[in-house]
């Protein structure tokens, strides 16, 4: 077979078939069935067949999905809201129904609290920019050291051109968040917490509950970064109690360039519009503008249509599995291969918290992890080498690069498993 060929026969080898009974438990969840609506998960790399280990940079897109975007274009496209005619009808109906269904996933009581973005960066920055308006000297925005850039830039921007003062909640050794710490950190200068629900390089769950009742006693607002949290964790806004709680599509199994952000009634109405143009207005005259009650009022411009369409569709489809279930699988395959590793002087994985999810960080003694990452490339192992956007954790915890593994519900225990293999021969090299 050449090399990116994709094979139109997509069950499971007869080996796989009887690996099934021995793979790690995951509440009769099955992983092959899904695999199976993947067609990239059939093509090789290098020769090998393709393990698919980014998956905490950006997941693969089931047939579902794929399907759905085609038949958009092809029959069903126009431009939303401001149309009478029947394709407009239908693309705004289409595009309004993926808004629910993101309400829905993340349990708002609401769709009108669902703000369409182009990615959670861009969510993040939406709300980092209208609090500046506001924002004082001295006032103080929380992060933690283990956030992605995402979650720290916005706020370097509001200290740099407004004054505020960044707060770091730390973290311990294995990885947790040092919660009482962060209450100690909390003062009534304190007007935002923004941390990630889920760490992409430690795989720590944080208490964000927790986090939300003690900045709210405090006064302060809290955002949550859920883009690994909402695919690996439970986004539930209303137990969590945040005032904005941000996530991504191409994390969640949807198209690229499609995020969305979350906000209590009370924030979205409070928040001034991010951008000026269409969509977002109720009048336009020569000397006044008025604006758009949320979540239009931060929409402006013609909107992610086609991928929004496809990240209701993705959400659709993940909703048919038992979350449990495949939380379960997931953190089964990272144990798995964490228990093959077990004794290898040589690691150091990056990240032990209790409750952690499925992401394997670690680093190589004597080895860069580019160098690693790319060997296992060879191998057909594709994993993520670097800072994964994570400059001052990587500090924290003393490392200038690591390589991260992120399991996802259509790998399987032989994709573990290869993984080891090629890490222990990538490993070997540098001997």
């Amino acid at each position: 077979m050449a090399d990116g060929a994709v094979v139109t026969d997509l069950a499971p080898s007869v080996a796989a078939q009887e690996r099934r009974a021995t793979s790690p438990k995951g509440g009769g969840f099955d992983p092959y069935a899904v695999r199976a609506q993947f067609p990239i998960l059939s093509r090789q790399v290098n020769g090998k067949p393709l393990v698919y280990l980014d998956n905490a940079a950006s997941a693969q897109k089931p047939r579902a999905v794929i399907d759905a975007l085609v038949a958009t274009m092809e029959g069903g496209y126009a431009n939303v809201h401001r149309g009478l005619h029947t394709l407009s009808n239908e693309a705004t109906e289409a595009f309004e129904k993926a808004r629910e269904i993101v309400a829905r996933f993340l349990n708002a009581e609401s769709a009108e609290q669902v703000v369409w973005t182009k990615g959670g960066t861009e969510a993040i920055n939406l709300v980092a920019n209208g609090l500046g308006l506001s924002i004082q000297p001295g006032d103080e925005i929380i992060v933690s050291e283990m956030e992605h850039h995402s979650n720290i830039v916005p706020w370097h921007l509001l200290r740099e051109r407004r004054g505020a003062v960044l707060k770091w909640i730390p973290v311990l050794d294995d990885g947790s968040l040092d919660v009482a710490a962060y209450a100690d950190l909390l003062s009534p200068k304190t007007r935002m917490v923004a941390v990630t629900h889920m760490s992409n390089v430690l795989g720590t769950i944080n208490p964000v509950a927790e986090i939300t009742r003690l900045a709210h006693a405090a006064g302060a607002q809290v955002l949550i970064d859920g883009c690994q949290g909402a695919v690996h964790a439970t986004p539930d806004v209303q137990a969590i109690g945040c005032d904005f709680y941000v996530l991504t599509g191409h994390k969640l199994f949807g198209p690229t360039g499609v995020g969305a952000l979350y906000g209590n009634a009370e924030a979205l109405e409070a928040l001034p519009p991010y951008q000026g143009g269409g969509e977002m207005i109720e009048t336009v005259e020569q000397d006044r503008v008025t604006y758009a009650r949320p979540p239009h009022r931060f929409e402006a411009g013609t909107p992610p249509i086609l991928e929004a369409i496809g990240l209701g569709v993705a959400l659709e489809w993940l909703a048919q599995y038992d979350r449990a279930a495949v939380q379960a699988h997931e953190h089964a395959l990272y144990q798995h291969a964490v228990d093959r590793l077990q004794g290898e002087t040589w690691l150091r994985i990056l990240g032990q918290a209790e409750g952690k999810g499925a992401i394997l960080t670690f680093a190589v003694e004597g080895a860069h992890a580019h160098d690693v990452a790319q060997i296992m490339d060879r191998y057909g192992v594709a994993v993520r080498a670097g800072l994964h956007c994570a400059e001052p954790l990587a500090k924290r915890m003393g490392v200038t690069s690591s390589t991260r593994a992120s399991f996802a519900l259509y790998n399987t225990v032989e994709d573990a498993d290869a993984f080891v293999d090629a890490l222990i021969k990538a490993r070997n090299f540098f001997v």
